[in-house]
């Protein structure tokens, strides 16, 4: 494909900039229930509905919970309907039932999600927690580092989630606060580039008078692990769609993400930090300061949880990698063990005589802030580690006490 023009640059925040991609896809059901930091997302699809600015006519649902949003969007997407919602923090949790019954179903339900910490104690600010907790429901999850991202994203979701021989929800996850209030440049691309990347929804997992079928059906033991063993092999498959995708969305639009992972000085680089969502801008100003400083550092972007780059982490251990020690940050954390992200990342690269150590940290939980200061100290406790001094493998890091 050749490139065409990458959109008209506006000033926009994350929320804003995700309700714009939903206007493009041109959804005919969006269901939702307001929340903090959602919210405002919500507030402009209702202004595009309303004013009659969707790319296709849509019919805006609002309802009484997360959980309605949810029942409400898988019985759209149930008739054939291309649908949107989206959510936050407990909202997500509140959707736990009905996630599992969108991605059993194979329903290609796209949502967008303002990472929020979950209560007790009560916040409205950001972390992984919401999303994290979720990884085991069936759904595709992406986490991504700015509006742009959110914008772009969104585009791809409806287009991976709606291939025939994928046919599974994806979850766009957009770190709150930072990012859904955070204005920025954002390339908005014209309706007929997005058309021609994104076709018309058809799909054949529908209820018909004239085809009848069942639907959200039961399984005995007998197949229900068979079902399951069928949905895995789809998100396996899944991983070298997102990279074609991700590959087509370049030829038409000029950006790329590099499918499920991405890495930013990491040829030579032997420290490395493994980050998720807004806090790989942060880190890649700080890899730039200590590589100036003479010191061979580097990131990993983890973009998408759902496939998890297993592969990707796995090729770490081999022998032309530079890298010593792998560091990875996660804004979760799973009480009991550790950050989520850091067991994916162990278990993708475990290999008898693995050559690589690992240290995890847990950073930014209930919106507090991940610093530049606090990427170097990361970085510092790495080195440590490559030096042979002694790390606990596990860290909270910007304690407000010792």
């Amino acid at each position: 494909m050749t490139k065409t023009q990458k959109g008209k640059g506006r000033f926009l925040s994350g929320n804003e900039a995700a309700a714009e991609a939903v206007r493009l896809c041109g959804p005919q059901v969006i269901a939702a229930y307001p929340i903090t930091p959602q919210t405002t997302l919500m507030e402009k699809l209702s202004e595009f509905v309303a004013a009659g600015e969707m790319s296709a006519p849509c019919k805006l649902l609002l309802v009484e919970s997360e959980h309605s949003a949810m029942a409400a969007v898988m019985g759209a997407a149930m008739m054939g309907s291309r649908v949107f919602t989206a959510t936050s923090s407990q909202g997500l949790l509140y959707m736990c039932e009905m996630l599992n019954y969108v991605s059993g179903s194979r329903f290609p339900v796209v949502m967008a999600n303002a990472n929020r910490g979950t209560a007790t104690p009560w916040t409205i600010f950001g972390d992984q927690r919401d999303s994290f907790a979720m990884r085991d429901s069936g759904w595709i999850q992406f986490y991504v580092e700015s509006g742009q991202e959110a914008l772009d994203t969104i585009l791809q979701a409806y287009r991976i989630a709606e291939l025939p021989d994928v046919m599974l929800p994806v979850m766009v996850n957009i770190d709150g606060f930072t990012l859904p209030h955070t204005y920025d440049l954002v390339q908005v691309p014209e309706q007929k580039a997005v058309d021609a990347f994104l076709p018309a929804f058809k799909t054949f997992n529908k209820l018909s008078l004239e085809a009848p079928k069942c639907m959200s059906f039961a399984y005995g033991p007998d197949y229900h692990l068979e079902s399951r063993c069928l949905q895995q092999k789809v998100f396996d498959e899944a991983v070298g769609v997102i990279e074609r995708v991700d590959e087509e969305f370049y030829g038409l639009f000029g950006r790329r993400y590099h499918g499920l992972a991405d890495t930013y000085r990491c040829e030579d680089a032997e420290l490395v930090l493994a980050v998720t969502g807004s806090a790989a801008g942060t880190t890649r100003v700080v890899v730039d300061k200590l590589r100036a400083e003479g010191k061979k550092v580097g990131l990993i972007k983890v973009r998408c949880l759902r496939p998890f780059p297993a592969k990707f982490f796995a090729s770490l251990n081999s022998p032309q990698n530079s890298c010593k020690v792998l560091g990875v940050l996660d804004r979760n954390i799973s009480f009991g063990l550790e950050g989520g992200l850091y067991t994916d990342a162990k278990a993708s690269m475990y290999r008898p005589g693995a050559k690589i150590n690992t240290l995890g940290f847990v950073a930014g939980l209930g919106g507090h802030d991940v610093s530049k200061a606090d990427i170097e100290v990361m970085f510092g406790k790495l080195a440590n580690l490559a030096e042979g001094k002694p790390e606990e493998e596990h860290q909270f890091i910007g304690m407000r006490w010792a």
